[in-house]
């Protein structure tokens, strides 16, 4: 599958912007690790950008709904991902299912985070910030910090360097994604 047709099936199925904005941020993540460990950039961006897909239209059926529509879309391992990402108690057997689950579950942490910025600018967040707001358990409580914390532990990352990536990641590309 090409890009632009993972963004029009976005469009086509997602009608909710701030899933459209996790859908990205989670794909601009994915691309930018597969960049660093020298995998397949598109396939690990369009992975991230169709996890959620069927999220909204069939939340009673995610992730099997996308899997099932996709199954001759996408790659095996791809797939694998999508549909890992949903079940923690999966094992993560590749690079793309470990990184799915570890910047997945923290996408929509560092929006929050940056919606409260004064600017609602991820180029505003410090991992200071961050460690502050995720010690509040208050602060976006949907988010599940030990899940969170054993994906990034799964993918063999260090929570701090992790975070700061995603932040630069997301700061260099709110433009296109975050508005």
């Amino acid at each position: 599958m090409e890009r632009e047709n993972a963004i029009k099936l976005v469009d086509e199925w997602i009608q909710n912007p701030n899933l459209k904005r996790h859908l990205y941020a989670t794909a601009f993540c994915m691309e930018a690790y597969a960049e660093k460990l020298g995998e397949d950039r598109d396939k690990w961006f369009i992975t991230g950008l169709l996890h959620d897909l069927d999220y909204e239209k069939y939340p009673d059926e995610h992730p099997e709904r996308a899997v099932e529509f996709l199954k001759d879309k996408l790659p095996e391992d791809a797939l694998s991902a999508i549909k890992k990402h949903a079940y923690p108690e999966e094992k993560r057997e590749n690079d793309i299912e470990k990184y799915l689950a570890a910047i997945d579950e923290l996408t929509g942490f560092l929006i929050a985070v940056a919606l409260v910025m004064p600017n609602r600018s991820f180029k505003e967040i410090k991992y200071k910030s961050f460690k502050k707001k995720w010690k509040d358990k208050a602060f976006a409580r949907g988010v599940d910090r030990t899940l969170a914390m054993k994906f990034v532990e799964e993918a063999n990352l260090d929570m701090e360097e992790h975070v700061k990536f995603m932040i630069q990641v997301l700061a260099e590309k709110e433009e296109e994604f975050f508005k």
